[in-house]
């Protein structure tokens, strides 16, 4: 039997073309283009929709901060195409209503939010029902931490943060708020993803000047009857101890990472999301999960762990789906020092529209350079529509592209940051 099989595959070995796996690896390149300036207020992802034949953007900041101070910068603005909207004058920007801050111990919304991502109700016709998904920091003096509930964070070894050494370290945590009106007042539908106080990374370890861990930076799309919520996981990957702390360890554990909730959980969605494990979407919304493992930085690259200065990670994904590429694209930051420095902006693909069947929603490309700018500060890179013909008829907007498209990049570096374009991205199919 085994002399027979041997010549066989000998055979087939040499007489056939031995096919392998085509790799995934659509090509891009940037255009300059005249500097695309946005004149309002940007710290976040770009959340927007088309409501009718409407678009609006929500950017912005609304909420109590101990260390920065009270804002209400969460505005929005409306027009006919995107540049018009973009162009939009501060002081034309209108002021939602929102929900108020309640003070700790008590129910309700704590810290202050951004909007990332708008999820539009496709069952609404008149387009005015939306989802957004928010960015939410606390402190223990937001959020002192409840031995009831679990919640909230004890101020022990807290961590610096961004303003010196009287400054707290923030935690972030993804939540949702709902609108009936087209963005005019949103109601709070509550936290959705979060990490508690045992995974806090504080002092003597944590020197980062950011965060003292938890999840944020968030965008989300819509596949199946799931949201897919990409987010920075900054926490550390089990029970945090002093006298057992691994680098290495905490960052194996984070990077950009997946969770998902199904999106009839929306209108109630506190503890409904499910993060990947490494096999599924079966961990829970405040327990351990595993990082898109591709867009992970090695330690020969020198990638390390997010509460240490100098350790490179990438986070800030903004994902949209190309209909010319027929695949996801994902933009992402790449942080190389405290303080969340950085100069470069990358880019990563996944060529399956199915983000929920196997492990389809890991399959993403290595990241790849897509620009660089030394001596500035980078963040919240995302790909904006056009005011194209194409792109109004088809009501693009930062989740949903085609061939071409603006990258707005914020670059922090100078006396007033600014959220800019000054590049296009043209794709091109393998």
């Amino acid at each position: 039997m085994y002399k027979f099989l041997i010549p066989i595959c000998t055979l087939v070995f040499f007489g056939c073309e031995m096919k392998q796996e085509e790799t995934f690896e659509p090509k891009f390149k940037l255009i300059p283009s005249e500097k695309f300036l946005f004149k309002s207020f940007v710290d976040c992802n770009m959340a927007e929709a088309w409501i009718g034949d409407t678009f609006r953007i929500f950017p912005g900041k609304y909420g109590e901060d101990p260390v920065w101070g009270y804002s209400n910068e969460l505005e929005f603005a409306s027009g006919k195409d995107p540049d018009q909207v973009f162009l939009t004058p501060h002081d034309q920007f209108i002021d939602p209503e929102m929900p108020p801050n309640v003070p700790p111990g008590q129910k309700g919304l704590h810290g202050a939010v951004w909007f990332e991502t708008v999820y539009q109700s496709p069952t609404d016709a008149s387009g005015k029902t939306l989802y957004a998904v928010y960015h939410n920091e606390n402190y223990p003096e937001t959020l002192p931490y409840d031995p009831k509930t679990g919640e909230g964070y004890i101020d022990s070894l807290w961590p610096e943060g961004l303003t010196g050494p009287q400054s707290a370290a923030a935690v972030c945590r993804i939540g949702i708020m709902k609108s009936t009106n087209g963005g005019h007042s949103w109601e709070n539908k509550g936290i959705f993803i979060e990490d508690l106080q045992p995974r806090m990374i504080p002092k003597p370890h944590n020197n980062s000047l950011t965060f003292a861990g938890g999840v944020g930076d968030p965008s989300a799309v819509a596949s199946g009857d799931y949201l897919y919520l990409f987010y920075g996981e900054y926490g550390y990957p089990g029970v945090y101890n002093a006298s057992k702390y691994d680098s290495v360890l905490e960052a194996s554990g984070q990077c950009i990472s997946i969770a998902r909730i199904k999106l009839s959980d929306l209108d109630d969605p506190q503890g409904k999301a499910q993060r990947w494990d490494g096999k599924a979407f079966a961990a829970a919304y405040n327990g351990i999960g595993k990082p898109i493992a591709s867009l992970q930085i090695s330690k020969e690259d020198k990638g390390g762990a997010a509460s240490r200065a100098g350790g490179n990670f990438h986070w800030g994904p903004s994902v949209s789906w190309n209909t010319y590429l027929n695949c996801w694209v994902m933009m992402m930051g790449r942080v190389e020092g405290q303080k969340w420095v950085g100069d470069k902006i990358y880019i990563s693909f996944n060529k399956n529209k199915d983000l929920g069947a196997g492990d389809n929603a890991q399959q993403w490309t290595k990241p790849k350079l897509l620009l660089q700018q030394p001596g500035h500060i980078l963040w919240y890179p995302s790909l904006q529509p056009m005011n194209t013909e194409e792109d109004i008829k088809a009501k693009n907007t930062c989740l949903k592209l085609g061939k071409r498209a603006r990258l707005f990049v914020k670059d922090m570096e100078g006396p007033k940051a600014e959220y800019v374009s000054a590049y296009i991205i043209e794709f091109e199919k393998e």
